[in-house]
């Protein structure tokens, strides 16, 4: 409790809207009703970007934000010290929220760009269909 107001949070995310409670990032990634939809970039700490989800449950459809930093340990490869925001080398993908696209640049936010592809492909669970038994 803090100044008199109960406070409970579980579990890795929590929908704003229908409250909806995703207790690990598997099981936010795996759910096919929460898609990637766009990155704020932090150009001072890449870690600290926000990666943009739509949770696209019937009666639900807000944005939930989640840091990059979440998910890091989902890349392996190079992670450049350098922003190239700005310089001939960089194709502003950053710049755009709504722009999910791979970079090329050697960058300090190109593993971002790289992590983005990780969780846009993510396996999805499709929901199985409710199956009438014989008796009803």
């Amino acid at each position: 409790m803090q100044n008199g107001i109960k406070c409970e949070q579980s579990g890795f995310k929590v929908c704003s809207l229908c409250k909806k409670v995703w207790e690990s990032r598997n099981d936010f990634l795996n759910d096919s009703m929460v898609k990637i939809i766009g990155f704020i970039a932090d150009f001072e700490y890449p870690e600290k970007g926000l990666l943009l989800f739509n949770h696209t449950a019937q009666g639900c459809g807000t944005t939930l934000v989640a840091e990059v930093f979440n998910f890091m340990d989902l890349y392996s490869g190079p992670i450049y010290s350098e922003g190239l925001t700005g310089s001939e080398e960089c194709p502003e993908h950053c710049l755009d929220k709504d722009n999910l696209e791979k970079c090329s640049a050697k960058c300090a936010y190109s593993h971002v760009r790289e992590i983005i592809q990780i969780v846009k492909k993510w396996p999805k669970c499709e929901p199985i269909p409710a199956v009438k038994s014989a008796e009803s």
